[in-house]
């Protein structure tokens, strides 16, 4: 997603269009990496360098909150962003954290039908996410 674009976007979800959400969001697109948060602060603080911590974390929540970007939470604990807001599901490598988007029709429809059969008691279903988790070879 290109400057023009990210502020179209914004705009369209009714946002305040601010050069820090600006800048923030560009770099989640642009790392393509499900960056933690300290990897955004350190791509940004390139061109803003008086951008503080405070406000990234701020515009992340306001980016997650108003269904921009999505947080991934991994096996060890940090949280992850994500702008890539279809129906995917995750990659997770415990040697190296690398996180890689896992798309399969066939695998959503095998856990759709299993929860349409296995009802959880007293609990609705909104959606589900697998995080997988190995090593890339």
């Amino acid at each position: 997603m290109n400057h023009k674009e990210i502020i179209a976007y914004l705009k369209q979800k009714n946002l305040r269009v601010t050069p820090q959400r600006v800048a923030i969001y560009e770099a989640i697109c642009k790392l393509n990496n499900h960056p933690t948060a300290e990897n955004i602060i350190s791509f940004i603080q390139v061109n803003h360098p008086n951008i503080s911590i405070g406000t990234v974390y701020k515009v992340l929540d306001s980016l997650v909150e108003n269904n921009l970007i999505q947080k991934v939470k991994t096996e060890n604990g940090s949280m992850r962003y994500d702008s890539h807001l279809s129906k995917h599901h995750h990659l997770y490598c415990i040697e190296t954290e690398k996180i890689e988007d896992y798309e399969d029709s066939e695998l959503d429809k095998l856990i759709n039908n299993y929860f349409k059969k296995k009802k959880i008691k007293n609990f609705q279903i909104k959606d589900i996410k697998l995080q997988i988790t190995g090593n890339f070879k």
